[in-house]
C-alpha cells in the first residue's frame, strides 16, 4: 500500500476488502519495510544488516534487522487493535499475511562476502529453511493476537521466473548466476508451503511474471495462485485452469496497481473475467468459492486515492460476478 500511516492503511484495508483484509506492508517507510525487509524481520536464526547494496546476511543481526523485527511487530499491533475496533475475526473470517519465497530472498540477499545468496548452495538451503521456521513462528503470533482467523499466507516469488532461467544478475553486473534446476526449485518452495500448511493455514503462491511458474508452484504444496492477468502468458491460462479444476484458490490481478487513464470500469472488469472463465470452460458458479479478484499487483506505486479506488472496485466487480 502506498503511504507511512500503518493505521490509516489498515483502516482502508478492513474497511473495504472486509472478507478477505491482509496485513499491509508500507515500503515507503524505507528498506525495512520493504517486502525483503519485512521477509527477513521473519526468519529464524539467522542475521542480516543492511548494506549500501543492500540486505546482506551476517553472524548476528544488525540494527536494521531489528527495527525490522520491531516495525513488523508494530504493524501487527495496529491491525490487531483495528481488527477488534471493528468487530472483525471475532467470530473467525479469513486474513492474508505475506512474506518474500526463498527464492526471491535468494536472489536479493548478499552473502557475507559478497554476491548473491543464490550463488552459494549451503546457503541458500539455510535461509528457504530459516525462512519456514520463521513463518511458523510468524503464523503462531497472528493467531494468538486474533484467535479464530483463518489464515492464508501469501509467499511471493517475482524473482522465481529469473532464477529458473538464469537471468539474475551478478553482483558486477557482467555475468548472470546459473539457472536453478526444477527439482532443487521445488524443495526450498516445499520447506516453505509445508511450514505453512503445518501451522493451520494455508499457502498461496504470488507471481506476476509472464512466465509465472504456475504448476511449479502448485506441485510444491501452495493451495492457492495469484498472478496478474493483464501480462500472464498463454500457457499460464493452462495451468490455471488446472489450479481451479482442482479445487485451489485462484486469485486474479485484474485492476491496474498504479493509477491508469482511463480508468477500468466495474463492466470491463466483470467482462474481462467472464472473458477467461468461458476459455477455460467454466462457469461463474462453479468457481464462486474458489476465483479471487485482486489488483495486478502490489498498490505501492499508487496514489492513496487510487489505492482505495482499486481495492473498492476489486470488491464490487467480484460481488457483481
Amino acid at each position: 500500500m502506498p503511504g507511512e500511516d500503518i493505521g490509516e492503511a489498515v483502516r482502508v484495508v478492513l474497511g473495504e476488502l472486509p472478507d478477505v483484509p491482509h496485513l499491509p506492508e508500507l515500503p515507503r517507510r524505507g528498506a525495512i519495510a520493504g517486502m525483503t525487509g519485512r521477509s527477513l524481520a521473519l526468519v529464524a536464526d539467522l542475521g542480516f544488516d543492511l548494506q549500501p547494496a543492500g540486505w546482506r546476511l551476517t553472524d548476528a543481526p544488525g540494527v536494521d534487522h531489528r527495527r525490522a523485527r520491531s516495525l513488523l511487530a508494530q504493524d501487527l499491533d495496529a491491525l490487531e487493535e483495528h481488527a477488534q475496533q471493528a468487530g472483525l475475526f471475532s467470530e473467525g473470517g479469513e486474513l492474508k499475511v505475506q512474506v518474500a519465497g526463498p527464492w526471491t530472498l535468494a536472489a536479493t540477499v548478499e552473502r557475507p562476502r559478497g554476491d548473491r545468496i543464490l550463488a552459494d548452495h549451503g546457503a541458500r538451503r539455510e535461509l528457504a529453511q530459516a525462512l519456514a521456521e520463521g513463518v511458523r513462528t510468524h503464523v503462531a503470533d497472528v493467531r494468538r493476537r486474533l484467535p479464530g482467523v483463518s489464515l492464508l499466507v501469501q509467499v511471493d516469488e517475482p524473482s522465481l521466473p529469473a532464477v529458473l532461467a538464469a537471468r539474475v544478475p551478478t553482483a558486477s553486473g557482467f555475468g548472470r548466476h546459473r539457472s536453478v534446476d526444477k527439482p532443487k526449485a521445488s524443495d526450498a518452495l516445499e520447506w516453505v508451503f509445508a511450514a505453512v500448511t503445518e501451522s493451520g493455514a494455508t499457502p498461496v503462491a504470488h507471481c506476476c511474471a509472464a512466465d509465472a511458474p504456475i504448476g511449479l508452484l502448485r506441485g510444491a504444496g501452495a493451495r492457492g495462485v495469484s498472478t496478474d492477468l493483464a501480462v500472464l502468458e498463454a500457457a499460464g491460462y493452462d495451468e490455471l485452469g488446472a489450479a481451479l479444476e482442482a479445487g485451489d484458490r485462484v486469485f486474479l490481478g485484474v485492476v491496474p496497481s498504479t493509477d491508469p487513464a482511463p480508468r477500468p470500469t466495474e463492466k470491463q472488469v466483470v467482462e474481462r473475467v467472464l472473458r477467461l472463465l468461458d476459455m477455460l470452460g467454466f462457469d461463474p458458479d462453479e468457481v464462486a468459492g474458489r476465483l479471487v479478484l485482486t489488483p495486478s499487483c502490489g498498490l505501492a506505486g499508487a496514489t492513496p486515492s487510487y489505492a482505495r479506488e482499486a481495492l473498492a472496485l476489486v470488491r464490487a466487480s467480484a460481488s457483481r460476478l
